[in-house]
Order: C-alpha cells, then structure tokens, then sequence
C-alpha cells in the first residue's frame, strides 16, 4: 500500500454479498436498511468491485461482514474470502473479520487462526444484531483477549442501528446492546485493546465522547451519517481534545465516500485536522506508519 498516493483511508466497509452471490442478510433486512439509507438501486458490490471502486478514488478501505448467524439464522459472508480479496487488492483493501461472539472457543480458535494465516487487521461487532452485551465476561472476553494479544482491532457499532429500522418491532433487534458505555468496561478490562466505537453514537454521543476522552485506546469512526448531520459536539471535539482519535468511515454501500467528503468539506473542522481524520490517524491507528 503506498500511503503516500493515498488521499484517505475509509475504516468502515462492509461486505454484502459472497462470490456466491450469498448476502450476510436476509432480504427483508437488506430492503428494510436500503430504505432507511435512502439507497437508489442496487446495494450489493463485490468484493473485487469494492476495491476498484476505491482504487478509482486512490482511497484505501478497511472492509469486513458481520457474522450474526446465532441471533439471525443468516451465514456471514466468509472471513477468509474477505480477506483472501483483500490479498489480491492489497493497495487499497484491509481485511477485518467478524465472529459472532456466541461461536464460544471455536470463534476464539477461528480469530487467531484469521490473525495468523490471513493477515486479518481487526474485528467487528454489531452488539445489537449479535444481541450481546460488550461487557458480558461470559460471552466475547475471550475474543478481546485475542485481539489484545495479537495487537488487532475491536471495531464495535455503537448507537442506533439502520438495520431492522421500520421492521415490526424491530426485526427482534434491541437497541440497548449499543450503548458505548458498555465498551468502557471493555476498555477498562483489557487497557492495551485497541478500540473503535463506530458512528456517531445516537442517542449516546456524549457517552461515545466521554469514553473515547477517558480511555486511550478508544478512538471514534464517522460512519454511517453524512457528516451534514453529525451533532454539534461531535465536530467540537473531533476538532479539539479527539483530532488524533476520530476516524473517516463512510459505512459503504449504503453510504458513498463520494457523499461523505462532499459533506464533510462543508463541516468547520480545522485545515491541520482535517488530515488527521481522512487518514493520517487511521493509518497509525492500523500500523500503516511508524507510531
């Protein structure tokens, strides 16, 4: 990867869609958050697609699925051919995994093994789709301690999630599970973890800020919103006390990079900041620069 050529590394890209044509989600899911996001046609990019879809951008792109197969019945799509795309687009692509945390020690097994043999970067979760709490010792501690060990990332979604929005009840997805506050814990417990709260955390964003603020470990991503609409607080504090610890993330295909940075240039952030948020902080944050 040359850093150098890069103008921004997005640190929030999911995969959809297998080489298969396997989706992570069912299709009433996949409509529901299509509608919620507003998005115009056809939502499920390959894997290789995603990646020329950044390298036209000269942008680098952290890329990942989110495996929720207890709560949701729905196979991920899989770690290894995430990562194995990333392999073969290694200037622009950075493999993340995601294990549902319930998968017990064979998911502790399954993260080393990604770590070790696919040069995996960090790891996902959606605490409300998963449907646990970050900081119940008997369900992810394990993993955490994986990730800490190997110098990985614990990439957690935090605040209200599309997924499920204007399903009856929900689609069974529970809201609570998001709260960043229960990433405290997480950080509190496990004090070398690198840590990425995700999104602008509605209706938490002063919790997300406060433990981001505590905890030096903990950054934030901005994915997920345009950045039109991020809370006045949030801009604050990416321009002042958290301008080494917030991150670009767009939340791809359901959120283009090209609308993000179209926003974002509109936002009053700092001329010395706005580098250190589109990349210079993400590429530490993942070892892509000396510390």
């Amino acid at each position: 990867m040359d850093l150098d050529s890069l103008v921004a590394i997005d640190v929030h890209t999911h995969a959809e869609v297998s080489a298969r044509g396997h989706s992570s989600l069912d299709d009433d899911l996949h409509a529901a958050s299509s509608a919620y996001f507003k998005v115009a046609g056809e939502r499920k990019p390959t894997l290789q697609e995603t990646a020329d879809h950044y390298r036209e951008r000269k942008m680098a792109a952290v890329i990942f699925t989110v495996d929720a197969e207890s709560a949701t019945g729905t196979p991920p799509v899989p770690n290894e051919e995430v990562a194995e795309a990333a392999a073969a687009n290694a200037d622009v692509l950075i493999p993340f995994a995601s294990i549902d945390p319930f998968r017990g020690k064979a998911g502790i097994r399954q993260a080393r093994r990604l770590v070790e043999e696919y040069g995996v970067r960090g790891f996902k979760f959606h605490p409300s789709i998963q449907g646990f709490f970050p900081d119940d010792r008997s369900v992810a501690y394990g993993l955490y301690e994986v990730i800490e060990e190997t110098g990985t990332i614990a990439l957690f979604h935090t605040g209200q999630t599309g997924i499920g929005a204007g399903v009856p009840g929900g689609a069974g997805i529970r809201l609570k599970y998001s709260n960043p506050l229960h990433v405290d814990d997480v950080a509190a417990d496990f004090p070398h973890l690198k840590i990425i709260l995700a999104h602008p955390s509605f209706p938490w964003q002063d919790e997300a800020l406060a433990v981001a603020t505590h905890k030096p470990g903990v950054h934030i991503d901005l994915s997920g919103w345009s950045p039109k609409y991020f809370p006045p607080q949030l801009v604050h504090y990416a321009n002042t006390l958290l301008q080494d610890k917030v991150l670009f993330g767009s939340d791809f295909p359901v959120l283009t990079p090209d609308r993000w940075l179209a926003d974002f240039a509109q936002l009053p952030v700092k001329d010395e900041v706005r580098p250190k948020i589109l990349k210079e902080n993400a590429a530490r944050l993942l070892g892509l620069t000396q510390p």
